[in-house]
Order: C-alpha cells, then structure tokens, then sequence
C-alpha cells in the first residue's frame, strides 16, 4: 500500500483527488492527510514521512518548487498537480515527474497511480528535481540535462540543433561537442520553443540565429553554422519563413 499525503490549498480541488484515489485507488493508496499551505505540508512530510506526495504547484504565495527546496531529503515520489500548461509545466515533463492536470480526470489519476506501482522509484527523484529546479529558471538561458552519466548544464545559445533517434536526442554544440540524451525531440522542442527554435522536420529542431544561409527547393534545405545541411519539410516552409522574416 503506497502511503500518501496531498498538499494543495484549494478545497475543491481537494475533494476532488481525494475522492478519486477513495473511489478508484483504495487498494494502492492510503491517503494519510491533506495539508493546504507549504508550512504546514514540510510538517506534514517529516512527521507521515509519505511514499508519495500530491503535490499543487501554487500554494497561496508560495509554490510546491519552495516546499520542496525547504526538504533536506526528498525521500518520495511526487506527481504534481497543476493548472498551468505553459514553461512550468513544460519542465516538470522534461524532468520525467507525474503530473495530472486539472480539473484532475478519473483515467489520467488511475494511468499515474499504476505507473507508480510498477516503479516507485525514490532514488532517483533527487536527479530529477536538480532538472526541474534548473529547467525552472526561464530567464537563465540555461537548461539541464541528462545523461547516463551524470548532468549536463547548457547554455541555450550553445545549441546548434537538435536530432531525433527514435526515443533519444542528439544535441550538436558550437564547440563541437555531440550530446545524446534519452529524450525525444518533442520534450526539447517544448523546452526551447521560447528561446527562438523552430522544428523544421520531424527530425530536426534548429535554433533560427545558427543558420547560416537558407536554399531554395520544394521544401528546401538550410545550412548551420556547423556545415550541417537540414531539411526543411514542405508542410513547415510557410511557417518556416515566416519566423525567419520576423528574426
């Protein structure tokens, strides 16, 4: 039985979650109590010491980043909630931790209460929020990533383009260097979609100020600062343009 606490100051949305993990989750979740402020959650955390966390991302004027960076030890699992769908909300997925949505849906709860069952992983939920904490500060410039071993902290004008592997990405660097991180070309375009990229193929994503000169064609074709020439989709070229007219 995972054993968890939600944190969370908005009593409806409360009701909600709890009445669904009664309803839905009762044979996989023990819900221990609800806290409704940052102070009173990090009591919370250290006297029920939780598997799991119900955690909202704004908390009166504090957020769940804050309770979290007050922790000495984050022993648990964490699946936030939330009602933002703009860069919080991006990095918390590029950092691999659960999140719902709400209003919170019957079968998105019922599909992250099962993920956690198979893998309730607390070892490795420190790596994870040292992505997130770092992903978090938009105004940096700089995003974090992982690899095998270890992590890498980029500076987003040091990125040329981004290529897809099937489930992995490769991250071509003006000093040369080639990352390979298990992520898909998708999470870094959400992640970088603010810092002037642009996806100009299924299997490429470019930062527009590293081209070098664009080439005509039905699609056409641009070259990078690097000499790389990448192929731009015929469905994107409009797109494409555009941006490059607005640069």
């Amino acid at each position: 039985m995972i054993r968890a606490i939600i944190i969370d100051d908005e009593q409806h949305c409360i009701n909600r979650l709890s009445g669904l993990l009664i309803e839905h989750c009762k044979d996989s979740i023990h819900l221990m109590d609800v806290f409704a402020s940052v102070e009173k959650g990090i009591i919370g955390i250290k006297k029920l010491q939780p598997d799991l966390i119900f955690l909202d991302v704004m908390i009166k004027d504090k957020t769940g980043f804050d309770l979290l960076k007050e922790l000495d030890e984050i022993n648990f699992a964490i699946i936030f909630t939330t009602a933002f769908e703009k860069f919080a909300l991006q990095a918390i997925k590029f950092s691999a931790i659960d999140y719902l949505l709400k209003p919170i849906d019957e079968s998105d709860l019922k599909l992250s209460v099962e993920k956690l069952k198979h893998k309730l992983t607390k070892g490795d939920t420190s790596a994870k929020l040292d992505v997130l904490f770092n992903n978090m500060q938009s105004t940096s410039k700089r995003i974090c990533v992982p690899d095998i071993n270890g992590l890498f902290f980029l500076n987003v004008s040091d990125i040329i383009r981004c290529q897809s592997d099937v489930n992995y990405t490769h991250i071509y660097l003006k000093d040369k260097q080639k990352l390979t991180v298990a992520k898909t070309l998708k999470e870094f375009e959400e992640m970088l979609v603010e810092y002037n990229f642009f996806r100009v193929h299924n299997s490429n994503l470019i930062t527009l100020s590293h081209i070098k000169n664009y080439v005509k064609g039905k699609g056409g074709y641009v070259v990078m600062i690097d000499g790389a020439e990448i192929e731009v989709s015929t469905r994107r070229k409009d797109d494409f343009l555009k941006r490059l007219m607005e640069m």
